[in-house]
C-alpha cells in the first residue's frame, strides 16, 4: 500500500469514527489528521476540550505533552501532529461522574473503539508504538501492570499482527504526581530519551542529534 492509498484508507476509518455514538458518550468523537505514519501514539481519551477543539491532546496535558517532545527530541506540536498519527483508546468524551472527574471508559466504549485501532494499525504498520497512560498501556500490553515496570523500558511486542517498538509514558495529567516525583521523574525521562533515540523519531524528526538528550 503506497502513501496516498494509505492516506484515503485512514481517511475512511475516520469517517466511521466520526460516525460512532454511544449512550454513554458526553460529545462527538475526535481523530487527528490521517498521518500516513510509522510512529503510532496512543492516548486514553479526549476530554472536553478536545472535543470541543476537534484534536487530541488539545489543553492542559497536551502542552505537557508536547513540551516533553519539544525538550526530548525537538518537534515542535505542529510537526508532531503533522507527522505521528495520534489515535486513543476510546475515541469520544465519556463524560463526568458525579463527583466532577472525568469518567473512566467501559468495557464496552473500549471494545466500541478497538476496532478502529485494529484497523488503523493495519494500515499504518507502526514501528513505534507510544501509548500514553495507564488505559492506553493496558490495551497495547493486554493488562496494566504498575508503571514503574514499564516506563523507560525498551519493549517489543505483536500488536493486531504487527511487530513493533513500544516505548510507553505516563499520562501528562496536571492532576498526576508520578511524573514529578521519584521514581517516575526519572522513568519518563529515561523514556523521553529511549523515543529520541529511536529511528523513526529521528526519520521523523531529523534535526534531532541523536536520543541522547535526554537519556539515562
Amino acid at each position: 500500500m503506497n502513501e496516498r492509498e494509505r492516506i484515503r484508507a485512514l481517511e475512511e476509518i475516520q469517517r466511521d469514527i466520526r460516525a460512532l455514538r454511544l449512550p454513554g458518550f458526553a460529545a462527538e468523537p475526535v481523530h487527528g489528521p490521517p498521518v500516513p505514519s510509522r510512529i503510532y501514539l496512543l492516548g486514553q481519551a479526549p476530554g472536553p476540550h478536545e472535543a470541543r477543539l476537534g484534536r487530541p491532546f488539545a489543553w492542559t496535558a497536551g502542552k505537557t505533552l508536547f513540551r516533553w517532545f519539544q525538550e526530548a527530541f525537538g518537534a515542535t506540536e505542529e510537526e508532531f501532529r503533522a507527522r505521528v498519527y495520534m489515535a486513543a483508546v476510546v475515541r469520544a468524551f465519556p463524560g463526568k461522574t458525579r463527583s466532577g472527574g472525568d469518567r473512566v471508559p467501559s468495557q464496552e466504549e473500549i471494545l466500541a473503539s478497538r476496532g478502529f485501532i485494529e484497523r488503523e494499525v493495519g494500515v499504518l504498520r507502526p514501528r513505534l508504538l507510544v501509548p500514553v497512560g495507564k488505559l492506553a498501556i493496558g490495551e497495547v500490553l493486554g493488562a496494566a501492570p504498575p508503571l514503574t515496570e514499564v516506563i523507560g523500558k525498551p519493549l517489543r511486542l505483536r500488536y493486531h499482527g504487527v511487530t513493533s517498538d513500544v516505548v510507553c509514558l505516563p499520562h501528562p495529567s496536571g492532576a498526576s504526581t508520578w511524573t514529578k516525583t521519584e521514581p517516575g521523574k526519572t522513568l519518563t525521562r529515561r523514556a523521553l530519551g529511549l523515543l529520541a533515540g529511536h529511528a523513526e523519531i529521528r526519520r521523523a524528526f531529523p534535526r534531532s542529534d541523536a536520543g541522547g538528550r535526554r537519556g539515562g
